[in-house]
């Protein structure tokens, strides 16, 4: 079983923290609460009564950022505008955040990961993530 399937929303990090004194730690991205809970509804939703996967998964990511208004010209997205969101925040803060929110939801636990790929691209209409994921079926080669 493959699923594949968009979550709306801002896509947040997880994993740095800020230091609130005497030993507090919270999440320094606001929006991650949100987004994980994004993704875990969605996921339900998209496995409805399905059996959560384990075994050997692959996933892959598409993270969509919305383009900064200097993208832009009176024509629409500039020509030499970038295709690919090389800034923050980080693409393993994302990837991490994503994963957490699909344990229990589409997956047993994200250890039976053992494939991921993920990219971070500007887009002009809406910002989330594409979610691609499934058992691994073909045995990869060897070295």
């Amino acid at each position: 079983m493959t699923y594949k399937f968009f979550v709306h929303g801002r896509p947040a990090p997880q994993g740095s923290k800020r230091a609130m004194g005497r030993g507090i730690m919270i999440e320094q991205s606001k929006y991650v609460a949100s987004w994980r809970q994004d993704v875990y509804q969605k996921a339900l939703q998209v496995r409805g009564d399905e059996p959560l996967l384990d075994g050997p998964l692959f996933v892959n990511y598409r993270f969509l950022f919305l383009r900064p208004k200097s993208h832009y010209n009176k024509w629409g997205v500039k020509s030499d505008a970038p295709i690919y969101c090389a800034k923050a925040p980080d693409l393993s803060k994302l990837v991490r955040a994503t994963e957490d929110a699909l344990t229990g939801s589409i997956i047993v636990d994200d250890r039976y990961i053992v494939s991921e790929t993920a990219i971070k691209v500007f887009n002009e209409d809406e910002q989330g993530c594409w979610i691609r994921i499934g058992r691994m079926t073909d045995p990869l080669s060897p070295c």
